[in-house]
């Protein structure tokens, strides 16, 4: 067969033979070359367009899982905050180790730390031997017997028995000031001579410095309304206005002026100090600030607590309250204000607060049930670090019992950094566990501050107690109207919370010192350090410990008619 012959089969049987041209062949050739290649093309892309399909799906499932991981993650944190609000509202309030078991199980009763025992058998009555008595006789309206009617008689001694009474009372100090007509004939002298008007905390005032000290104390120092005060003086015969007591607070803030530097300069003197802050409203335009929310500071040392009130939370508080100060150690919080001051000051080292960092682990746990029983093994360990530094600090010192619970200690700490690192390198580990752990290892340096000082405190308690009463007060009457109201809340805060550090009685400090003022024709007292703690001998300081009484009869003794 030729080259342009090709042969057709037409039926099983038969042959049918086509001839073509050379030309006609090379043409059907490239036809079919072309088909081919065409074909080969479409199942080259056939093949691409499949595995552009497979990671296009690849792609969505993986966009689909992430969304998915991403919006259970959402769900899981908004449990997580509703679990949060729940415990916050419903709760218990208590951080202590048995109460925080309780979110999962609950714990036996552990000995109380202080206090009667349960079950214990009481001390009995406490008798104050040192109150005013007033004594009242009893008698039986009938002697008799009560069986037969005969006539009972006297026997010696008493029954007695005591009953605690407190008597609040509004009176008048009528001050009858005698006149005396002169005698002689000297020129350029009154013809009347009367005696001197008694010495006032505010001139022409017609409240005396008890009701003062009432008005400071109710408000400053129990967190009362002052609004309430007024009306519980109403009820016992004072009426009092509102606008009477402003008017008097602005009048009296100059006279505690000369105090606050004196406790100031305590403050600076000393190595130590715990340090905290608080929102406080001020309804005042300040130029600069939007809004109302200034902030109380708080310094406490071991014998002063100074409070700050500003407009800002930085760092320039601490470094405008502790300038002048040699350094020290900064018990705190991880507010990013102590980290710039410390930053900025190299004399100074932060101390950060273990019970913030046992607080992320709590939250952690009530957030996360899954990771609760791990959270809640970690706030064991650290109420084990609590125990073995309270352990250790009231060993003897140069003791051996010291030095091995140092070294314990030391190996408890280092055990707890090996831990940490460890459960960070699991990547099972939960990010939520993971942030906590992580905060844990960014602080770990101020957290392990007091292993080479066991006079140092692992927490910052001292500082949210000192607190306390300003928040109290805050949340009962919103702050401060001005500005110097806000800075007299400030400064009464110094005052009455220095003097309850030292154990000095606040009422009895306080009318001791507005009378010095009221001695002192409404000026602070020429020599304010006789009011300082520190610079009292042991008869004025066990005087200002006393509780306070009124002696009314010396003023009944004053006004009284001499004739």
């Amino acid at each position: 067969m030729n080259a342009g012959e090709a042969e057709v089969e037409a039926t099983p049987f038969s042959r049918v033979f086509v001839t073509l041209s050379r030309q006609e062949h090379i043409e059907l050739v490239c036809a079919a070359n072309s088909w081919k290649t065409l074909h080969r093309r479409a199942a080259e892309r056939a093949v691409q367009i499949e595995a552009e399909c497979e990671v296009r799906l690849r792609r969505a499932q993986q966009r689909a899982d992430q969304r998915e991981a991403e919006l259970l993650g959402e769900l899981e944190k908004a449990h997580a905050r509703i679990r949060d609000l729940e415990h916050r509202f419903f709760g218990r309030k208590s951080e202590r180790r048995w109460a925080v078991d309780d979110l999962h199980r609950h714990a036996p009763e552990p000995k109380r730390r202080r206090g009667q025992q349960r079950g214990a058998s009481g001390h009995g009555r406490t008798r104050l031997e040192a109150l005013p008595a007033r004594f009242e006789d009893v008698v039986l309206d009938s002697p008799v017997c009560p069986h037969c009617g005969d006539p009972l008689s006297p026997f010696p001694g008493t029954d007695d028995c005591e009953v605690l009474e407190v008597e609040v009372q509004a009176y008048r100090r009528v001050i009858r000031r005698r006149r005396y007509r002169r005698t002689c004939r000297c020129h350029g002298v009154a013809g009347i001579i009367t005696a001197p008007t008694p010495d006032r905390l505010i001139a022409r005032g017609k409240f005396g410095v008890s009701v003062w000290v009432q008005v400071l104390l109710d408000k400053f120092l129990y967190g009362r309304p002052t609004y309430r005060l007024l009306q519980d003086l109403a009820d016992q015969g004072l009426t009092l206005s509102l606008g009477s007591v402003t008017g008097g607070l602005q009048a009296i803030a100059p006279l505690f002026e000369p105090l606050k530097p004196a406790l100031l300069a305590k403050l600076r003197s000393e190595p130590h100090w715990h340090a905290d802050e608080t929102r406080w409203e001020v309804f005042a335009e300040v130029d600069g600030k939007v809004g109302h929310r200034w902030y109380l500071w708080v310094f406490a040392s071991s014998s002063v607590a100074y409070y700050e009130l500003d407009p800002s939370r930085s760092s320039t508080v601490p470094a405008e309250v502790l300038a002048g100060a040699q350094g020290g150690v900064i018990s705190c919080d991880r507010h990013g204000a102590y980290k710039k001051f410390a930053r900025l000051h190299p004399g100074f080292t932060l101390s950060f607060c273990w019970v913030h960092q046992r607080r992320d682990l709590l939250n952690l746990a009530n957030e996360y049930p899954a990771v609760a029983t791990w959270a809640l093994a970690w706030v064991r360990c650290i109420g084990d670090l609590f125990a073995l530094h309270s352990r250790r600090r009231d060993a003897p010192p140069e003791s051996l019992q010291r030095a091995g619970l140092d070294r314990q200690l030391r190996a408890t700490v280092q055990e707890m950094a090996v831990k940490r690192e460890a459960a960070l390198a699991d990547p099972t580990l939960p990010a939520p566990a993971a942030k906590v752990l992580e905060s844990m290892r960014d602080h770990w340096a101020g957290l392990t501050t007091f292993v080479e000082d066991p006079l140092l405190p692992m927490e910052n308690n001292a500082a949210e107690r000192a607190l306390r009463g300003a928040v109290v007060g805050r949340k009962n009457f919103y702050g401060s109207g001005s500005r110097w109201s806000g800075e007299l809340a400030a400064t009464l805060f110094t005052v009455l919370m220095t003097m309850r550090r030292w154990r000095i009685n606040p009422r009895t400090w306080l009318a001791a010192y507005l009378q010095a003022c009221a001695d002192h024709g409404n000026r602070p007292p020429p020599d304010p350090a006789a009011f300082l703690p520190w610079d009292m001998d042991a008869a004025r300081l066990a005087a200002m410990r006393a509780a306070a009484v009124i002696d009314r009869d010396d003023h009944h003794r004053a006004g009284a008619d001499p004739s």
